[in-house]
């Protein structure tokens, strides 16, 4: 407002920016320093509407896992199983083919919804993009509830996956594009903790549903999604727009308007200084990018942005979640463990999901990345083998030793690589291709979740090669490429802003450097400090 007097700094920060890019560089790097130097509460304190804006992003996400889990924990209901099924030696049983096509459709079509998502988020924004995203949702839900045939539940399935991929994709770019340095390790594990958050749900609805008798046995675990689709729309058009994308269209005053929906003032500078720092983080990523397509997550120095980001996601897929999380119900019950037993130790299975998600909250910023996701790696490796031993043994005590291990992997899981891998697509993906990158990530992790939808019920159903807990060996075995890749070349990028990541990959740091490194961005921001605390103890004298 023109009436109103206007803070010291934020002249300051005015003429700094009218100045063109000498100033945003002081800017920018006054911003840098002065994220590094706050911790987490103080970061939520000063911030409160990211953060809070960031959260709309997870539950945005939870409605992600919230459909993932119901596709497999469906199979372990008996009313399921006869409505869709088939006697097989006196039980109800799912085709195989069924089975594998209602796991491995979702996980196609989320990778094209995940492709289609990254360009389609570039073009119209991912406000407009997510909104789309929970329009599919609704329909694909509504196929779901009514299905009373394979293949109209296929359908929904099919539908909802173009949905969900697109939703992972953007929201969590968007969370990474909003979020407050300090707060980049714990807003990203807590995409990690809507995968255990969503199945957690899951599971009590299924806990008190799963033995009525009838088909609502299963379509009340469906129309609970209709619970976090319509919360997710009631908000998204009162989501502020991402300013890395209104910066990227030159739409510099909307970013400003973004900036202080977001919590950042315009009164002491502060959103002058965050919107330097996107513009000069984009303007610098130039060199390495001439546009923003998905070719160039290939070229030069983005190639390396792009496999580092997406291989601890992707990872996932070889570590043993997919059984662990679709199986390990079906798996109790053959087992050994009643239906009712059975869905609550899935019960306990998503509790345990989700302490390890909440101890991650601390671990990632004082472990690091590249630690966590090492060693918790190894920690699975040795889990998976111990289950796989337990499992050939087959007596009821080791079978249900086989299925504690899989409490015990949910738990490590979800402290470790389940939690970090997000974390690591949304900061280490280049600042300009950001949402591509994610897209990228989610694609290719769709891509091998549908590869284990079709292959796994071959493995582990009991009219097929009826491995059961024996997987752990084949899971086992693929952790180790998984642990060689991270020990080489996963790099640390913990309290990094994402001008000095986007800085050491264009200089080709090695990975195991770039805890130490001192970047030229830091320098300048030491600097820029100096001058400020110089300046301020000037005008108290």
């Amino acid at each position: 407002m023109s009436g109103e007097p206007k803070h010291e700094t934020s002249a300051k920060a005015d003429v700094l920016h009218d100045e063109g890019v000498p100033g945003d560089q002081h800017l920018a790097d006054l911003s840098n320093e002065e994220e590094r130097s706050i911790g987490k509460w103080a970061a939520i304190r000063k911030n409160p509407w990211a953060f809070a804006w960031c959260l709309y992003g997870v539950w945005a996400i939870m409605l992600v896992s919230f459909e993932n889990q119901a596709a497999g924990i469906v199979v372990g209901i008996p009313q399921f199983r006869k409505d869709f099924g088939f006697l097989f030696e006196g039980n109800y049983v799912l085709d195989t083919n069924w089975q594998a096509a209602f796991s491995g459709a979702p996980g196609a079509s989320m990778f094209f919804g995940a492709i289609g998502a990254g360009q389609i988020a570039d073009w119209i924004g991912r406000r407009n993009t997510i909104a789309g995203a929970l329009v599919v949702s609704f329909a694909a839900i509504t196929l779901e509830v009514v299905a009373s045939t394979n293949e109209m539940f296929f359908g929904g399935k099919f539908l909802n996956g173009f949905a969900t991929g697109i939703l992972q994709s953007v929201a969590g770019s968007y969370v990474g594009e909003i979020v407050p340095l300090a707060l980049r390790g714990l807003t990203t594990c807590l995409i990690a903790l809507s995968f255990t958050l969503g199945p957690f749900i899951v599971a009590l609805i299924v806990n008190f549903h799963g033995d009525t008798g009838d088909a609502w046995s299963y379509r009340a675990v469906f129309c609970a999604q209709y619970g976090f689709a319509v919360i997710a729309a009631v908000f998204v058009f009162l989501m502020p727009e991402s300013p890395w994308w209104l910066v990227s269209k030159g739409r510099e005053d909307k970013a400003l308007k973004s900036l202080n929906r977001l919590g950042y003032s315009s009164v002491n500078g502060e959103a002058a200084k965050r919107l330097a720092n996107i513009k000069v983080t984009l303007e610098e990523v130039k060199q390495e990018t001439d546009g923003a397509t998905y070719a160039e997550c290939f070229r030069r120095s983005n190639l390396r942005h792009t496999i580092v980001s997406i291989t601890p996601l992707v990872a996932q897929q070889f570590t043993g979640i997919v059984f662990a999380a679709s199986y390990s119900t079906y798996y109790a019950q053959l087992a050994g463990y009643s239906v009712e037993d059975s869905f609550k130790l899935q019960i306990v299975q998503q509790v345990l999901s989700m302490l390890g998600n909440v101890i991650s909250w601390q671990l990632i910023d004082t472990t690091g990345r590249r630690t966590l996701t090492l060693y918790g790696t190894i920690g699975l490796t040795a889990v998976l083998w111990v289950m796989g031993g337990l499992a050939v043994g087959g007596t009821v005590q080791m079978l249900r030793g086989a299925v504690a291990m899989i409490l015990l992997y949910c738990f490590l899981y979800n402290v470790t690589i389940g939690a970090s891998a997000y974390v690591c697509l949304a900061e280490t993906a280049t600042s300009r291709l950001r949402v591509k990158t994610f897209a990228i990530g989610v694609a290719v992790n769709s891509l091998f979740g549908v590869f284990w939808s079709f292959v796994l019920p071959y493995l582990f159903n009991p009219d097929r090669a009826n491995l059961g807990g024996k997987l752990g060996f084949v899971f086992g075995g693929l952790c180790f490429p998984t642990i060689l890749f991270i020990w080489w070349y996963q790099p640390e990028t913990r309290l990094r802003s994402y001008e000095e990541l986007d800085e050491m990959f264009m200089k080709q740091v090695p990975a195991r450097k770039f805890r130490g490194y001192v970047t030229e961005s830091q320098r300048r921001g030491e600097t820029a400090r100096a001058v400020e605390n110089a300046a301020a103890a000037e005008e108290k004298v």
